[in-house]
């Protein structure tokens, strides 16, 4: 399914008190609606991913998995800030005329989630049967649920937290320092910060996995290496990787957008409060090594959401397990469907 763009003519109000002259949503769609338009899954696609789920999803979306197209129409928008399509800084300003980079205004987690709701409306879906995110998606997700609470019949929030942690800012911070140590940031131009963009994804992979699955996956084969190490190749080439497809720009737009993110910001009462209006039925899921995003983060979001359900992916690849272990995640959703259907959501005190 090739990618859709919708244009947002009016401008485009952000969090921060400043706008966008008009906005680009890209997006994909998988299937067809049935007659009521009942069975709409929305994907809310995390930090560096696209809108076409079927290629980095793959396990859980797909013609033999779980979410089918036989069965379900599966909407995922490009996110706000991005490089693929919706509006960004590699998008023309226009008011100037020119591409943004670093002058693309800051935007924030609810900012992101408005889009979604915009696409919404011009899809004409009244309601979702299911909203899932991972990561920086399910932030999104949350935002999206609160704002508009009848959106969805069920939330599945994968690997994430009601607010980013301050180990969580750290790290992005670090890739930031990175990225601007790279000069070529500040010249504003398509190729600007590409190698502290390398070095900011080092980083991040330290926080995505964790020293078990180095020690698994990257440990020297021989005793007498000097210095061709497996672990620091990987890094290398991870960096490099990663400057192919995305944008330095970006990445420190996106980064700052993440940290933002607090549930009860603004809404005058804590984070415990603001979690309770969330009354559908929710599934929650961790990864048991995710050193970026930690147990006690999803068992804050099963405690306090009233209608939850928590469970656990057991897995060695620490926060990366969330788009690895399909198997695992397809049968926790799946379970969770059967329980809501029977009213037997198990709620958990986590």
């Amino acid at each position: 399914m090739s990618q859709k763009v919708f244009t947002y003519k009016k401008r485009f109000p952000l969090e921060n008190g400043l706008s966008l002259p008009q906005l680009d949503i890209a997006y994909h769609t998988y299937g067809t609606f049935n007659a009521d338009k009942s069975n709409v899954v929305w994907v809310s696609h995390a930090l560096t991913a696209n809108s076409d789920v079927f290629d980095w999803g793959k396990g859980t979306f797909g013609e033999n998995d779980l979410f089918n197209p036989k069965e379900y129409f599966i909407v995922c928008a490009n996110n706000l800030g991005s490089c693929f399509g919706t509006t960004g800084p590699l998008s023309i300003n226009p008011d100037t005329g020119e591409a943004w980079y670093g002058y693309f205004p800051q935007i924030t987690i609810r900012d992101m989630a408005n889009t979604l709701q915009l696409l919404k409306e011009h899809l004409r879906i009244e309601k979702l049967h299911t909203l899932i995110g991972g990561s920086q998606g399910a932030q999104i997700a949350q935002e999206w649920t609160l704002q508009f609470p009848e959106v969805t019949e069920n939330l599945v929030l994968i690997a994430t937290n009601a607010q980013h942690s301050p180990w969580g800012i750290a790290f992005n911070e670090s890739q930031r320092l990175a990225i601007k140590a790279d000069r070529t940031y500040f010249s504003n131009s398509v190729n600007g910060g590409e190698k502290g963009l390398q070095a900011a994804r080092s980083i991040a992979l330290l926080s995505y996995r964790n020293y078990h699955a180095y020690n698994r996956t990257q440990k020297n084969t021989g005793a007498n290496n000097l210095n061709h190490h497996a672990a620091a190749s990987y890094q290398r080439y991870q960096g490099e990787k990663l400057v192919k497809r995305f944008n330095a720009y970006s990445y420190v737009r996106l980064l700052e957008a993440m940290d933002s993110h607090q549930v009860a910001r603004e809404r005058a009462y804590s984070i415990e409060t603001v979690l309770n209006d969330i009354t559908i039925p929710t599934l929650v899921i961790g990864i048991t090594s995710d050193v970026l995003f930690p147990l006690n983060e999803q068992r804050l979001l099963a405690k306090y959401i009233k209608n939850s359900v928590y469970k656990e992916v057991d897995s060695l690849y620490g926060h990366d397990g969330f788009l690895i272990e399909t198997e695992q995640l397809s049968k926790h959703i799946e379970e969770f469907y059967q329980a809501n259907k029977k009213g037997k959501l198990n709620h958990i005190e986590a």
